[in-house]
C-alpha cells in the first residue's frame, strides 16, 4: 500500500489538491480559481463541468509537483463547499443546470412561505437547521420545477442530484458510485440527523423523489474508487466531509467540548458536543462525522456573515488600507479603539441573530477618533461576533469551552487573535498546519482506509503559537456589554 493521501478541497472560490505525506506533512499542492455567475440579483451560479475540470487538473498537478506516483497513493479524502445543489443525468452524467452555490436566495420566497405555514419547527427537530435558502433542499425543488421534464424524469430514476461531494464521488469513479457522507446529506433539509437517515416526510414537504437522492455513507469508510483512466490506476477513496467539518476533524477537535473558527470572509464556529445531538437557539446542529458504522458525532454551528469582509470593506469601501494584511500594523497603533464599537453586520446578521434586517454599525465616534480606532474596532467586532456564537453554545451544551482552535485567512491576524482570547477569556491556539480543511479530508480518508486512528490524527496536530487573555475579567464584561448594546442598536435597522 502506498504511504501518501490525496485530499481534494473543492471551495466556492478555487478547487485545491493537496499531498500529504504519512506523517501528516504537506508535501504539495496545487489550487485554481473557480468563477461564479451571478445571471440576477440574488442569483449565484457556478458551471459544475468547470467545478470537476479544476478539481481533476489540481489533482493531476499536485501528484506531479509531490512527484507521487498513483501506486504511492493509499487513500484519498474529499472536502468540499457545502449547500451548493447539483443535477444530472444518471446515464450520461451530463449536468442539466448549472451549480445552485449555497449563497444563491432564488429560494427565499419559498422558505418564507413554509415559515408563515408554520413548518419550521418540525425542520428544525428533524434536520438541526433552519428553513433558509442557504440549504440544499429548496434549491433541489426550485431545480424540479424549472428544468424542462426534471420532476418526471426524476420519478423515474433517470436523474442524480447531490451536493458538490456526490458530484465529485460519481466523476471520479466514473458513474460508478452515486454517495454523500452524513456531514453534507444533513445541510439538505431532507436528512434526519436522528436516524442518520433521508426523511420521507421532509423529502414529501418539498415534493423530492427519494429516487434523486445519493446513498448517505460514513465520513470515514470506504467510498469507492476512483476510475482508472484518470490517475493511471485506482485511488481508493476513503474519506468525505462538508468543509467545515472537516476543518473540525482537521484541527483533532476529537473530544466534546472541543471548538475551531474558521476565519474566511465569514467565519464558521464549530462545537464538537459528542455522540449526541444537542439543539441552541440560532444554531445549527449537524453531524461532524461518522467513522465507519460507529455512532456520528454532532456539532453546533454558528455562521457568522460577516468577518474577512469587514476588513476587506475598510479596504475597498472606505480605501484606509491598500491590502487587507496592513489592518493589523494599522489597529496595532493605537492601544484601543478609542470608544469605538463597530458592528460588522454589512449583509445581516447571522448566528445565533439570524437577523437579515440588521445592518453595520459603528456608534462612540469622536473629534479624536482615527482610522486607526476604526481598524481596531473591525478587528473587535469580529471577535465580539464569535463570542455571540461560543455563548450560545455554552448555554445549550453546557460545556466549558477551554480553548480555540483557529485557522483561515485571518487567522494569521495576530492581534485579531489575541483580541479574541481577551474577549473569550480562553486560550486561542493557532496550528503549524494551515491547510486544515485539506488536513481532515485526508485524515478522514486515512481513517477509513485503517491507516490511522483518531489518536494519530491528534498527534499530528500542534500549535504554532498560543494566544493567552490578558484582560481582567471585569473589563472583558464591560467591553462585551458595550458591544450588545451597540449589537441591539443595529437589529432590524432595514425596517426603518
Amino acid at each position: 500500500m502506498g504511504s501518501y493521501l490525496l485530499a481534494l478541497d473543492q471551495g466556492t472560490s478555487s478547487s485545491r489538491s493537496v499531498v500529504f505525506d504519512q506523517e501528516g506533512r504537506a508535501v504539495a499542492f496545487a489550487q485554481e480559481e473557480l468563477e461564479a455567475r451571478f445571471p440576477a440579483p440574488g442569483l449565484v451560479e457556478q458551471d459544475p463541468e468547470a467545478i470537476w475540470d479544476t478539481q481533476l487538473r489540481t489533482a493531476r498537478a499536485a501528484l506531479a509537483r509531490a512527484g507521487v506516483e498513483a501506486a504511492e497513493v493509499a487513500a484519498l479524502g474529499i472536502t468540499n463547499q457545502r449547500e451548493t445543489t447539483l443535477l444530472w443525468d444518471r446515464a450520461t452524467g451530463r449536468p442539466l443546470h448549472p451549480a445552485i452555490v449555497w449563497q444563491d436566495r432564488r429560494t427565499a420566497a419559498a422558505c418564507a412561505d413554509m415559515r408563515r405555514h408554520g413548518l419550521e419547527p418540525f425542520f428544525t427537530e428533524r434536520t438541526g437547521l433552519l428553513l433558509d435558502p442557504y440549504f440544499s433542499g429548496t434549491k433541489l425543488e426550485w431545480l424540479l420545477g424549472h428544468v424542462d421534464g426534471a420532476r418526471a424524469r426524476a420519478q423515474a430514476g433517470e436523474l442524480a442530484c447531490g451536493t458538490v461531494d456526490s458530484w465529485l464521488l460519481y466523476r471520479l469513479t466514473g458513474g460508478a458510485v452515486h454517495a454523500t457522507d452524513v456531514t453534507n446529506a444533513a445541510r439538505t433539509l431532507l436528512f434526519n440527523i436522528h436516524t442518520l437517515q433521508w426523511d420521507d416526510d421532509l423529502l414529501a414537504a418539498l415534493g423530492i423523489p427519494r429516487a434523486l437522492l445519493p446513498e448517505v455513507r460514513p465520513s470515514a469508510a470506504a467510498l469507492g474508487a476512483t476510475a482508472p483512466a484518470l490517475f493511471g490506476r485506482p485511488l481508493p477513496i476513503t474519506g468525505a466531509a462538508g468543509d467545515q467539518q472537516a476543518a473540525l476533524f482537521g484541527q483533532a477537535c476529537l473530544q466534546p467540548g472541543m471548538a475551531k473558527n474558521t476565519y474566511g470572509t465569514g467565519a464558521f464556529l464549530l462545537l464538537h458536543t459528542g455522540v449526541t445531538p444537542v439543539r441552541a437557539e440560532g444554531l445549527l446542529t449537524s453531524p461532524a462525522w461518522q467513522i465507519g458504522g460507529e455512532p456520528a458525532h454532532y456539532a453546533l454551528e454558528a455562521a457568522i456573515f460577516v468577518a474577512g469582509a469587514a476588513v476587506q470593506w475598510l479596504r475597498d469601501g472606505l480605501g484606509i488600507i491598500r491590502r487587507a494584511a496592513e489592518v493589523e500594523a494599522l489597529a496595532a497603533s493605537v492601544p484601543d479603539s478609542g470608544g469605538v464599537t463597530f458592528v460588522p453586520a454589512l449583509t445581516g446578521l447571522g448566528a445565533p441573530h439570524w437577523d437579515p434586517l440588521a445592518r453595520g454599525l459603528i456608534v462612540g465616534i469622536t473629534r479624536g477618533t482615527t482610522a486607526a480606532h476604526l481598524a481596531r474596532a473591525t478587528l473587535e467586532g469580529i471577535a465580539f461576533a464569535t463570542r455571540d456564537g461560543v455563548e450560545a453554545m455554552r448555554r445549550a451544551a453546557g460545556i466549558p469551552l477551554r480553548e480555540l482552535r483557529v485557522d483561515g485567512g485571518a487567522a494569521a491576524d495576530d492581534l485579531l487573535l489575541q483580541l479574541q482570547a481577551d474577549v473569550l477569556g480562553v486560550p486561542v491556539l493557532r496550528p503549524e498546519r494551515t491547510e486544515t480543511t485539506a488536513f481532515g479530508a485526508a485524515a478522514l480518508a486515512a481513517v477509513g482506509a485503517g491507516l490511522w486512528d483518531e489518536a494519530a490524527v491528534a498527534r499530528a496536530w500542534r500549535a504554532e503559537r498560543r494566544f493567552t487573555p490578558q484582560l481582567g475579567e471585569d473589563e472583558r464584561e464591560r467591553r462585551y456589554a458595550g458591544w450588545q448594546r451597540a449589537l441591539a442598536l443595529s437589529r432590524g435597522w432595514a425596517e426603518g
